[in-house]
């Protein structure tokens, strides 16, 4: 077998790994998205609930995580599919750094067009919506491409929970070739090659999204 063909072998799994990482990505995002807009509003008595839970989440391990949500879940009758279980694991994770980034960027926005806004007689939501929720997401997409890639390093778990993704594909075939070396050479270049297309497309939407005079931390 040429190296090639293992490299043709382990692809058939680039597409979980894919789907995996594009379902947690989507969970943070929402769950991120959702986090930051509420804290923004400063609805009272549920600050400490948000911070609570980006202070729990940010700390927990995601494999330890995801076995918790794969294995446990079911001991009290609560059977997750091993997709659900990544993103209720991973994708929630993500989300609460993503929620740490767009807080961050909601900070960035100058606070005189929001005094300008409230002088008009703008409400709350409406500030939020049309003034500081478009900048915020473009002042964060340096933020999130770092969160993204992270995303794409954690996927391989999925392999834990039976999903045939890349990883999964070389286990089984290092166990009945012993090509270990040129097998797992293989899959960290598939991975890389996953991540460049990946860095290639947030880097398109972030030139497509760029603040004139807004300069990188």
């Amino acid at each position: 077998m040429s190296f090639a063909q293992i490299v043709a072998l382990l692809a058939t799994g680039a597409g979980y790994t894919v789907l995996v990482t594009l379902a947690c990505i989507a969970t943070g995002l929402l769950t991120g998205l959702g986090i930051a807009l509420l804290g923004r509003l400063r609805l009272r008595g549920l600050g400490w609930l948000l911070r609570a839970y980006t202070y729990v989440f940010r700390g927990v391990p995601v494999l330890a995580l995801l076995f918790l949500v794969f294995f446990g879940l079911p001991g009290i009758g609560f059977n997750v599919p091993p997709l659900l279980a990544m993103m209720l694991s991973l994708g929630l994770v993500t989300g609460a750094y993503l929620a740490e980034v767009f807080r961050g960027a909601f900070e960035a926005v100058d606070p005189n067009e929001i005094m300008a806004a409230e002088a008009m007689g703008m409400r709350r939501r409406q500030i939020l919506l049309a003034i500081e929720m478009p900048q915020m997401l473009r002042f964060s997409v340096p933020g999130m491409l770092n969160e993204f890639t992270t995303v794409l390093k954690y996927s391989p778990f999925a392999y834990t929970v039976g999903l045939p993704d890349i990883m999964k594909q070389a286990m089984a075939l290092s166990a009945t070739t012993l090509r270990g070396l040129e097998i797992y050479l293989a899959v960290g270049l598939l991975y890389f090659a996953i991540y460049k297309s990946l860095q290639f497309l947030v880097r398109g939407i972030e030139r497509y999204f760029y603040v004139p005079g807004f300069t990188r931390l």
